[in-house]
């Protein structure tokens, strides 16, 4: 493989978790939703600034699985790259894994640039350039999910 890989660290609140004290499966998205945020914000432009500029990136598909569960307080690390960067397309990967580096979840996002009014709009070459690090090659799932 290769690229970049950014990554995010988040502890587990309680009130991610169930009865059972294992993270809500649907939290992982939100997961997955703050460590992209957080990797434009490395990139240098917000999501928010991007949106001023027309510009939005909306999930068109997203994929999970899920390894083994996170807990309470446990330290989550979302790894994110990119394995597409086209005209319009950004599909992103991620893996999460605990403080003890078990593989917690395995994960995909297909996302469009689009403007504010929905219509899809070219990626900006800024934006594109900015990426370019980050893209990697990867195996897939049977199903054409990223992994490593």
């Amino acid at each position: 493989m290769s690229g970049n890989v950014f990554r995010h660290e988040y502890r587990v609140p309680y009130a991610d978790c169930t009865l059972g004290n294992h993270v809500y499966y649907a939290r992982y998205l939100d997961l997955l939703e703050a460590a992209r945020g957080e990797f434009f914000r490395n990139l240098g432009v917000t999501l928010l600034q991007w949106q001023e500029r027309d510009t939005v990136f909306p999930v068109i598909e997203a994929r999970l699985r899920y390894k083994s569960p996170a807990r309470y307080d446990d330290v989550l690390t979302t790894e994110v790259w990119l394995t597409a960067t086209e005209r319009i397309r950004l599909n992103f990967a991620y893996r999460i894994v605990n403080q003890a580096g078990v593989l917690v979840l395995e994960a995909e996002t297909l996302h469009v640039s689009a403007a504010l009014n929905e219509k899809p709009k070219r990626l900006p070459e800024e934006l594109s350039a900015a990426l370019r690090p980050y893209v990697r090659s990867v195996q897939t799932w049977p199903d054409g999910v990223a992994s490593t």
